[in-house]
């Protein structure tokens, strides 16, 4: 099984932009051979952009189950969902006949978020598909008290946990003087020592430009833990990159 991970720029505000480079990479992806894709947190709208308090109702998830179905693929990605007067930080499971598996809305959103999303509830239990079962959060899900989210998830016999990020930095990072990432190490290696299952992160590039963190940047670093808790992919800083991973 290959897992690829779509380390893509996410302009902020630009939902129809946004989706059709996530759909170039699907394609991409798939001639390259991939059998799962996994795409970032809020990638139509961006995370935290002001933009999406104008959203319609639902998700557009239409572009990404087309192309599911066109080449055959699962396509995992982070978008915002209207229900009613509720906006979620949500992320969707898409099967390759294009049909949405699951539906996760993000539970451990940061405060500064809570003004713009309304909190989830209760994770899924994962899915069964060819390549085992694959369970869904959405970023800091993977850091909730004891790391409940991913836990749980496990307990209900997760192979893989997809996780679609935003991981943001403020203007005055500089990664030569700072290594990105010992959070997520921190709460990825232990649940994947713990239970034998794998655990892929995976964060969009580019400013944001609204909300409490205008100014700062999302910059990839995206990961993939596996079984044993050894980290096996680390994305580039800052740079859009096509990751892939071979489970056999």
């Amino acid at each position: 099984m290959h897992l690829s991970l779509i380390q893509m720029h996410v302009e902020p505000g630009d939902p129809d932009r946004n989706l059709e480079s996530a759909c170039r990479h699907i394609t991409t992806a798939a001639r390259e051979g991939t059998d799962i894709v996994l795409l970032p947190e809020a990638l139509d709208y961006g995370w935290m952009d002001e933009s999406a308090r104008d959203k319609p109702e639902g998700m557009n998830t239409d572009p990404l189950r087309e192309a599911a179905r066109q080449h055959k693929v699962y396509v995992c990605a982070g978008l915002m969902e209207r229900s009613a007067e509720n906006l979620y930080n949500s992320a969707v499971l898409i099967s390759p006949k294009g049909e949405i598996l699951l539906t996760h809305r993000k539970i451990n959103e940061l405060e500064i978020a809570r003004s713009l999303y309304r909190c989830g509830t209760m994770p899924l239990p994962p899915v069964d598909t060819p390549f085992g079962k694959i369970g869904l959060h959405i970023c800091a899900d993977a850091f909730a008290e004891n790391q409940w989210i991913s836990r749980e998830m496990a307990e209900q016999g997760a192979d893989l946990i997809l996780s679609p990020c935003a991981w943001a930095v403020p203007p005055e990072f500089n990664p030569d003087n700072a290594t990105y990432g010992a959070v997520w190490r921190e709460n990825y290696l232990p649940v994947a020592t713990d239970f034998g299952c794998w655990i892929a992160g995976c964060s969009s590039v580019g400013p944001i430009r609204s909300g409490p963190w205008q100014g700062y940047r999302c910059i990839g670093n995206s990961m993939v833990v596996n079984g044993k808790g050894k980290e096996v992919v680390t994305g580039p800083f800052a740079k859009e990159a096509i990751l892939t991973v071979d489970f056999s």
